[in-house]
């Protein structure tokens, strides 16, 4: 694999990718067939909330690993079910080795479960989340010029949290928007670029 000058990876299978993606086969296929590609359902967008807050201090990889782990201790990301978590619950999933056993991590996904619920009423968690799509994405060359947060980021972050959800600050936030297709921040010669079909006309 070799570096370009535009910051991608082209790999052994001719694809380009940034160089988290162009190495490691699980953050690869993650890369591949999911990243960036729109969610649109409330369990989709609450699990991504959930596990993009998990990840604040530590890498997406490590997440990733642990998704199967996480996606059983907490009900498939169920918000109906996890919402009605109670404290020996918590303290089940302090002593679950599978998952990030951080107990205000652990408190903020059955808080957000609630939170996620209590949407419904008001559109729901989706539509809330996708109001905060800018009117343009970023066009990175290199990663370099990948943004951390974004006036609609942290916009999000305020109105989420004053929803009742936690662990979703301007970046994560951010990061969540990158994952879940409202941003587009696949480098200019990425292969994935404008595979979202929700910017391909800017790519």
């Amino acid at each position: 694999m070799a570096p370009d000058s535009s910051g991608v990876i082209v790999g052994e299978d001719g694809l380009a990718r940034p160089a988290w993606a162009a190495t490691d086969p699980l953050m690869r296929d993650y890369y591949d067939q999911e990243w960036g590609l729109p969610v649109t359902d409330e369990q989709g967008m609450y699990e991504r909330i959930c596990l993009e807050g998990f990840q604040a201090g530590l890498s997406w990889a490590t997440i990733l690993r642990k998704r199967p782990a996480f996606r059983a201790a907490f009900a498939g990301f169920d918000p109906e079910q996890v919402a009605l978590f109670s404290g020996a619950d918590v303290e089940r999933l302090m002593q679950d080795p599978g998952i990030i056993r951080n107990r205000l991590k652990i408190l903020a996904a059955v808080k957000n479960a609630q939170a996620t619920l209590e949407l419904r009423n008001d559109g729901g968690l989706v539509d809330f989340v996708w109001s905060f799509r800018p009117s343009a994405t970023p066009e990175p060359a290199v990663a370099a010029d990948i943004p951390t947060q974004s006036p609609e980021s942290v916009a999000l972050s305020k109105a989420l949290r004053k929803r009742g959800f936690s662990f979703v600050g301007p970046t994560t936030m951010f990061a969540l928007m990158e994952a879940v297709g409202i941003v587009d921040t696949h480098l200019l010669d990425s292969h994935r670029r404008g595979s979202s079909g929700i910017w391909s006309m800017q790519a």
